[in-house]
């Protein structure tokens, strides 16, 4: 072999192979170390997606020409009540029957157990201060029918479990208004099995609930709606929209008037159930357009490849697009860097387009 001495022409040329390759290794090292990014899965490759139909003109201004719908995550048994976290990139999802929550992250795709045995958790929302608010179905036949707040230590804190000394059926779905006030519905649906939930005893009226934010006191604000179920304010908090799932002959959405006390006002029925469609969670956008989880009620006729999905409306009531879904969809939530991501709680699994409005939220 050869010797070259020090500093002589090849050792030099050896010293820069050496140096160009460690910094070579460094740089896919370091490539190695960043997180996976997202990989969302679109369910068609064709432009404009075929799943999100133009039901009116004015839809054309919504949806997004060359966006598809794109199943995120799944392996869920029945996934509900998604919220965006903004500070952390990440949407909490409630996994009902897993008795869980479940965090997708925004940045690697990956989902993740966030709380197990999460006392049957449904509807979630963000407090004004972006505190987790839960509504719990109970994993006890006794206790744990509640809504709760989870603070910023951790600890969880029971905002309400009973109402003149009787408790919760199902709390099911959450709103928090600008004022602070928290407004949740209480149906008995988890509480007539024990698949998501216990199977108990109705011992209060299905209701509509108030929190005041000032002394925690709890009001029943509504007590004749059968089945309530999703609800949300308009932009303007002037109205709130509440979904009767269990109203004859089809489900309803109630536009309800909001007065400046917090008490409400004047009803109308806002939305039908048309043609076998069961309606669940719902969202409104930053236009006051409603966008609702959407599916077949279970009627023998119910079309279901037709119905699954997500319906929109226009604050007319008028239904203006629909997203169609391989699953029913139950809840929805707006989320992204923007806001202008729509996240859809779908049976087993997470569905997500981009579109051109953002969440009343966000506005």
């Amino acid at each position: 072999m050869e010797f070259s001495p020090s500093g002589s022409k090849a050792d030099q040329s050896r010293r820069g192979f050496l140096k160009q390759s460690l910094a070579v290794s460094a740089t896919v090292a370091a490539i190695g170390a960043l997180p996976r990014l997202s990989s969302a899965q679109p369910l068609t490759q064709r432009y404009p997606d075929p799943l999100v139909s133009v039901l009116d003109d004015s839809f054309t201004q919504i949806r997004i020409f060359n966006a598809s719908v794109e199943k995120l995550a799944s392996g869920m048994r029945w996934a509900e009540g998604p919220v965006w976290v903004g500070d952390g990139r990440y949407l909490l999802v409630s996994d009902i029957a897993n008795n869980r929550i479940m965090r997708w992250d925004e940045v690697t795709g990956q989902l993740s157990v966030y709380r197990e045995h999460s006392n049957f958790s449904n509807g979630m929302c963000r407090d004004r201060q972006g505190r987790l608010l839960v509504c719990e179905g109970s994993s006890t036949t006794t206790e744990g029918r509640r809504v709760t707040r989870t603070e910023y230590n951790g600890r969880i804190t029971v905002l309400a479990d009973s109402f003149e000394g009787k408790p919760f059926n199902s709390p099911n779905d959450i709103a928090c208004k600008r004022d602070g006030s928290i407004w949740f519905t209480d149906p008995t649906f988890q509480a007539e099995s024990n698949y998501e939930g216990q199977k108990v005893k109705q011992e209060q009226p299905f209701g509509v609930y108030r929190i005041d934010p000032s002394n925690g006191k709890v009001s029943r604000v509504i007590d004749d709606l059968a089945g309530p179920n999703g609800l949300c304010f308009s932009p303007d908090e002037k109205t709130l929209y509440v979904v009767e799932g269990r109203a004859k002959p089809h489900g309803l959405i109630w536009a309800i008037a909001v007065n400046e006390d917090g008490t409400l006002g004047e009803r109308r029925k806002h939305i039908e159930g048309l043609d076998y469609a069961a309606i669940d969670g719902i969202k409104c956008d930053e236009s006051g357009n409603l966008w609702c989880g959407w599916g077949g009620n279970g009627d023998p006729k119910a079309d279901m490849e037709k119905l699954d999905g997500v319906r929109v409306f226009n604050p007319q009531g008028k239904a203006i697009g629909h997203i169609s879904l391989p699953e029913r969809c139950a809840n929805v939530c707006f989320g992204g860097r923007e806001g202008n991501r729509l996240f859809m709680a779908s049976s087993h699994s997470l569905y997500s387009v981009f579109v051109n409005t953002r969440g009343a939220t966000f506005a």
